[in-house]
Order: structure tokens, then sequence, then C-alpha cells
């Protein structure tokens, strides 16, 4: 009787995480960076006025033979930059990104696009 307790026990445990894990990704939002102008130039102003939580999906929709987006630090981000060294760079025209609790940052990292404003930073509590 008492293994038999523990094993409802363990099974209610796990339906309690399920449903708790479930209802966080049902609250995540999906967000199409630039709305339907898409990441271009210009783009840098977007996030103005929105709220983000981590989790949240931004895509990326471009023509991948003009721009790309490249999430970079902080730093990279001020001076344009792709840093740190490695920073994942994103380049099929449709690219989606989970945001991080924090602030998020991105970039074109094509010559003279990131100085013309093409770049956002997003903050996601």
């Amino acid at each position: 009787m008492a293994g038999r307790g523990s094993a409802m026990a363990a099974v209610g445990v796990l339906v309690l995480l399920c449903v708790l894990l479930h209802g966080e990704m049902a609250e995540s939002a999906v967000f199409t960076v630039g709305d339907r102008g898409g990441w271009g130039m210009g783009a840098g102003s977007w996030a103005n006025g929105k709220r983000f939580k981590a989790g949240d999906v931004l895509v990326f929709k471009y023509d991948s033979s003009a721009h790309n987006v490249v999430a970079v630090n902080a730093a990279g981000y001020k001076g344009c930059t792709a840093a740190p060294r490695g920073a994942k760079v994103y380049k099929s025209g449709n690219d989606r990104v989970t945001l991080a609790r924090g602030t998020n940052y991105f970039i074109c990292n094509f010559p003279g696009h990131c100085q013309a404003g093409m770049k956002i930073a997003v903050t996601a509590a």
C-alpha cells in the first residue's frame, strides 16, 4: 500500500510540473522585429514601448543578401562590432531568437548598417 501511495504522489508532482511548464510556455509571445517593415534601416526604435519577457521570441525578417542579425554584447552594440568573439550570426532572412532575461543586443554587421541605426536593444523581464 505504501508503494502505491508514493507512486500516486510522484505522478501528482509530475502532472503539476507539466502544468506549470506549459503555462510558462503558453505565456511566451512572438514579435516580428520592425513589424511589417521587417528588420532593416530604422528598426532601432522598434522595441520602444513594448514589454518583453524572457522566453519571448523575436522574428527577424529581411533580405539575406543585404542584411544579417548578430547577437552581441553591450560593447558590440555600442561599437557596432560583432563582440564578443564568436558572436552568433543569423543569416537565413527569417530568424527566430528566444530572448534571455536582461538586455539582448542585436546588430546588422554589413558595412555601415549598424552605424546607420540597424541595431536594437531589447530588455526582457
